[in-house]
C-alpha cells in the first residue's frame, strides 16, 4: 500500500473496467467497478461500448507504419536481420488518428454513464489503478494510456487483466534484500549489457544473472530459491495473434511460457511478485504469465527498440527503488520516454502492466529494499548511468562529434577542390539533364508559331532558283507577304541569306528593307575555331538583325542561352542581340515593356532580371561564358520539340494556315530538313551517337524555346534557372558531408544502409523538386561527399581501434 513522504498509509482507488464477450462489429458489454484499495468495490455500473469496426483498421494502419520504421527491435533474432526504414510521418499520423478514434469511442452515449461515474468518484489527487479486464486480443493491444481520463488524473495508470484470476498465497519470508533473477537471453544485434549494468547498480538487491542459459539451467534456477522479481532481456515475440509468447534464451533455443509452467508456478508460490520482460511484442507472454497468476507483469506491447527498452528500465528502477508505487513508477518511466520520440516514435506506447487484481502491487520496501521517501533528492544509483549504443570508446561524447565535424570539413574542401578543377562537370551536367527530364509536362506556348521548312518543302522548290539556300526568292516573297497580312507581332527568319535578292523580285527586297516585324539572322565569326561567320541579308537593316549563334557545352548539348554579345570588328555579322532576344523585345514592346540594364549591367525586362552566367556557375567549371549568357530552361512536355504550334512551309503557301494562328504572335521560320544539319542535342536527348539526328532538336525550335523562355519569365513569372552562390553550394555540400559522417558515426552497420538510402532519396527528391522551381543545386557532389565522409569515418574508427590507444581523436 502506498505511503506518503511521512510514512502514513495513503489509500488509493481501484477501478476495474470489465469488457465482456463481443466484437468491434457488435460492440462490447461493459461493467465498471470503483472502490478503495484492498476493499470490495463500493460501486458497480454497467453499460456498453457500441460497434466500432473502423478501430481495428486504425490500429492495423498504425501498427504497419510503426513496424515499418525499421528500428533496432528486440524482436525474434534472425541472422543478418536488416529492416527497412520507413517514413516517421506515416507512423505519427496513424497514431494520432487511432488516439482520436479511441477517445471518441469512449465518449459514446452508451458508455457515457460509466465515464460520468469515473469523473464523479475520482479526485485529481487520487492515486488510481485502472484495470482493463478483457480476453479480446485487439482490445488488449489498444493504447489505453491515451484515454483522456489519464490526463485528468496525473496519478492514474492503466493495466490489463484476464477475466479469470486467482490469488496465490506465497510463503512468508523475512528479507533484507530484493532477490532478482535476471535472464539475459539471445542478444544478437542488441545490447543486453546495458540492462545488466543498470541492475548491477541497483541498491538493496541480490541479483543472479543467467547469460544465454540452457533450458535446464533456467528451470533449475527458478526452482532453487524464492525470487521477488524475474527479469528477462533479449529477443522475444508473440504468435497466434497474441495468444502465445516465446523468449529466445540463447543463440539456438527458444521457449514458450508453457514450457516453463511448473517452474514459474513454484516461483509464484515462493513469493515471485513481479515479472519484467524487457523485450519485444510481449502480449502473448503476458497472457501466458497471467494464467500462472503472477501478480504484476511488465511487458512491451509492440516491438521495442533497443534504446527504448534500456531507458525504460533505467527510469522505472530509479522511480520504484526511490519509493514510488509500482503503478506510478511505470507511468513516470513510460512518460519519460517521450524525450526519445523524435528518434523512436510512439515510445511511450510500449510499456504496459498486466495485473492479477487479487493481489495489490508491492512497493520496493515490501520486497526487502530499504524504505526511501519518493521526495528524496539522493540518487538511487551510486553514480549516474548513461545508456549509449555499444560502440568503440573512440566514438563517445563530444569528441566523436568534433571528429566527424573535422572529417566533414576536410572531405568538403577536397570535393570543392576537385570540383573547381572541372573533374565533376560531366557528371553534374548529366545529373542536370536527368533532373530536367523528370519534370512534369507544361502547357504549350500558343504565343509562338513555328513554320518548318521540311525536306518535302525544299524538294518542291527545286525548280526555283534557291542559290544554295533553303528558301527561294519566290517562296520567301510569298511567305512573308502572307505572314505580314496576318499581322504577327514579329517574324523570325532563321535562314541564312548572305546574298542579295534577285532583280526580278523588287517587292521582296523592299519588304526586307522596310518591314518592322521581320528579324533576319547572321552568324558571328569566331577566330578561336576558324569560323568565318555568315553575313546578313544585304537588304535588312542592322536594327532588324539577330545572330543565330548558340553555345554548346563540351558534350555538344545546348544548355545555355546566349542573349547578346559584342561581335569582333572583322565579323561579317554585326548583330549585338540574338534572334530570340530581338523577337522577344518586339513582342514585349507591344505590352509596354522595354529592355533596360541595371546598375550591375544585367538585362531587365519588366520586373524580371536575367542574371548573367559566370564561368563557375553551378555545375560549370571554367567554361567559356563570353557574351551575355543565361541557363536555358526548356519548356518541358512529352515532346519538347512540339512545345508550340507548328506548320510546314507548304501548308502556309497553299493557304491552309488560319490567320488567327498568326495574329499578335511570334512566327519563327526555319529548316527542319535533315540536309540542313541544323540539329542539336538538348537535355531531353536520351542518346548521343555520333552525327545521328535521333533525339536532336532543330535549331529553329531551340530558338523558339529561347523566345518562349524570355517572354514566359516576364509575363508568366515562369522561373528562370538559378543557382546558389559558390559559398551557398559549399555550405550545402558540407551539410551532406556532416549527414554522412553522423550516419556512419552514430548508427550500427546494419542500420546504415537504410539510413543512407533515406538520405540519398531525400537529397534526390529535394533536387528534383527544386528544379521545377528553376533551382539547380549540387546533386552529384552532395552524393559523393556523403559517401566519402561516411567511409572516412569508418576507416578512421577501424584505424584507431587497431592501434588500441586509450585516447583518440573522437
Amino acid at each position: 500500500m502506498p505511503l506518503t513522504s511521512s510514512g502514513a498509509v495513503f489509500v488509493g482507488k481501484l477501478v476495474v473496467l470489465k469488457l465482456g464477450d463481443g466484437s468491434f462489429e457488435q460492440g462490447f458489454p461493459a461493467t465498471l467497478q470503483i472502490g478503495d484499495e484492498k476493499h470490495h468495490p463500493s460501486l458497480e455500473i454497467t453499460g456498453k461500448l457500441p460497434p466500432a469496426p473502423d478501430i481495428p483498421q486504425h490500429y492495423s494502419k498504425w501498427a504497419n507504419a510503426y513496424r515499418g520504421l525499421g528500428m533496432r527491435y528486440r524482436l525474434e533474432a534472425k541472422a543478418g536481420f536488416v529492416t527497412n526504414v520507413s517514413k516517421v510521418e506515416n507512423c505519427s499520423t496513424g497514431a494520432q488518428a487511432l488516439s482520436v478514434r479511441l477517445n471518441a469511442w469512449l465518449r459514446t452515449e452508451s458508455f457515457y454513464p460509466l465515464r460520468e461515474k469515473l469523473l464523479e468518484q475520482l479526485m485529481p489527487s487520487d492515486e488510481v489503478r485502472i484495470i482493463i479486464q478483457t480476453e479480446n486480443i485487439l482490445l488488449r493491444r489498444l493504447p489505453w494510456h491515451l484515454w483522456d481520463i489519464c490526463d485528468r488524473y496525473p496519478k492514474a495508470e492503466i493495466a490489463l487483466s484476464a477475466p479469470i484470476y486467482e490469488r496465490v498465497e506465497p510463503t512468508t519470508q523475512t528479507k533484507t534484500k530484493v532477490k532478482i533473477l535476471a535472464i539475459l537471453g539471445n542478444s544478437t544485434g542488441i545490447d543486453t549489457q546495458a540492462d545488466r549494468l543498470l541492475l548491477e547498480h541497483l541498491p538493496d538487491a541480490q541479483i543472479s544473472f543467467l547469460v544465454e542459459p540452457q533450458r535446464q539451467e533456467l528451470t533449475e534456477e527458478l526452482w532453487r530459491q524464492g525470487w521477488d522479481i524475474l527479469f528477462f532481456a533479449g529477443h522475444s515475440s508473440s504468435h497466434h495473434n497474441g495468444e502465445t509468447g516465446r523468449i529466445y534464451i540463447n543463440q539456438t533455443d527458444s521457449l514458450t511460457i508453457d514450457q516453463l509452467k511448473y517452474a514459474l508456478k513454484k516461483a509464484v508460490e515462493r513469493g515471485l511478485k513481479i515479472a519484467i520482460f524487457n523485450s519485444c511484442d510481449g502480449l502473448g507472454l503476458a497472457r501466458n504469465l497471467a494464467d500462472l497468476n503472477i501478480p504484476q507483469i511488465i511487458v512491451m506491447r509492440e516491438p521495442v527498440p533497443d534504446r527504448v527498452s534500456q531507458e525504460f528500465l533505467k527510469y522505472f528502477l530509479e522511480a520504484f527503488a526511490s519509493g514510488e508505487s509500482f503503478y506510478l513508477a511505470v507511468r513516470e518511466a513510460r512518460e519519460k520516454l517521450q524525450g526519445l520520440e523524435d528518434q523512436f516514435p510512439c515510445a511511450t506506447w510500449l510499456p504496459m502492466i498486466c495485473q492479477n487484481p487479487a493481489i495489490a502491487p508491492p512497493t520496493w520496501h515490501d520486497l526487502g529494499g530499504k524504505h526511501r521517501s519518493n521526495t528524496t533528492e539522493v540518487p538511487i544509483f551510486d553514480s549516474p548511468i548513461e545508456i549509449e549504443p555499444r560502440k568503440p570508446q573512440i566514438l563517445r561524447g563530444k569528441r566523436g562529434l568534433l571528429g566527424v565535424f573535422c572529417l566533414s570539413l576536410v572531405a568538403t574542401f577536397l570535393l570543392m577542390a576537385v570540383r573547381q578543377l572541372g573533374m565533376l562537370q560531366s557528371l553534374e551536367l548529366q545529373a542536370f539533364d536527368h533532373l530536367m527530364r523528370t519534370r512534369k509536362a507544361e502547357a504549350n506556348d500558343s504565343r509562338l508559331l513555328v513554320v518548318k521548312i521540311t525536306e518535302a518543302d525544299i524538294q518542291a522548290q527545286d525548280k526555283e532558283s534557291r542559290r544554295g539556300a533553303s528558301l527561294s526568292d519566290a517562296s520567301l516573297a510569298k511567305l512573308l507577304q502572307l505572314l505580314e497580312s496576318y499581322q504577327p507581332r514579329a517574324i523570325g527568319l532563321d535562314v541564312f541569306r548572305d546574298f542579295p535578292v534577285a532583280a526580278e523580285y523588287p517587292e521582296l527586297a523592299k519588304l526586307l528593307q522596310t518591314s518592322d516585324r521581320l528579324i533576319a539572322v547572321c552568324k558571328v565569326s569566331n577566330p578561336n575555331n576558324d569560323d568565318p561567320g555568315v553575313s546578313s541579308p544585304p537588304e535588312v537593316p542592322k536594327e532588324n538583325l539577330g545572330f543565330a549563334d548558340v553555345v554548346p557545352d563540351p558534350d555538344s548539348v545546348i544548355r545555355r542561352h546566349l542573349l547578346a554579345m559584342t561581335p569582333p570588328p572583322v565579323s561579317p555579322c554585326t548583330a549585338s542581340y540574338a534572334l530570340s532576344s530581338q523577337l522577344a523585345f518586339r513582342y514585349l514592346a507591344a505590352e509596354g515593356i522595354l529592355p533596360k540594364f541595371t546598375s550591375k549591367g544585367e538585362l531587365q525586362l519588366g520586373k524580371t532580371i536575367f542574371e548573367r552566367l559566370s564561368a563557375n556557375t553551378g555545375g560549370y567549371q571554367n567554361i567559356d561564358a563570353a557574351g551575355y549568357q543565361i541557363m536555358l530552361n526548356y519548356r518541358s512536355g512529352r515532346s519538347p520539340e512540339n512545345f508550340a504550334p507548328q506548320v510546314t512551309l507548304s501548308e502556309v503557301l497553299e493557304g491552309k494556315l488560319n490567320p488567327n494562328a498568326v495574329k499578335d504572335r511570334i512566327v519563327v521560320v526555319g529548316v527542319t530538313a535533315i540536309r540542313g544539319k541544323d540539329y542539336f542535342f538538348t537535355p531531353n536527348s536520351k542518346s548521343i551517337k555520333g552525327d545521328e539526328f535521333y533525339h536532336k532538336m532543330p535549331g529553329v525550335v531551340i530558338h523558339a524555346q529561347m523566345v518562349s523562355q524570355i517572354i514566359s519569365a516576364v509575363l508568366d513569372e515562369r522561373p528562370l534557372l538559378w543557382v546558389w552562390p559558390e559559398w551557398g553550394e559549399a555550405l550545402w555540400i558540407w551539410g551532406w558531408s556532416m549527414t554522412g559522417g553522423i550516419i556512419f558515426w552514430r548508427f550500427q552497420s546494419w542500420q546504415r544502409t537504410g539510413l543512407v538510402v533515406v538520405a540519398l532519396g531525400s537529397l534526390y527528391g529535394f533536387c528534383a523538386g527544386l528544379i521545377t522551381q528553376g533551382g539547380w543545386i549540387p546533386l552529384v557532389p552532395a552524393v559523393l561527399v556523403l559517401l566519402f565522409t561516411g567511409s572516412s569515418v569508418v576507416t578512421y574508427i577501424a584505424f584507431q581501434s587497431q592501434r588500441q590507444k586509450s585516447k583518440f581523436f573522437f
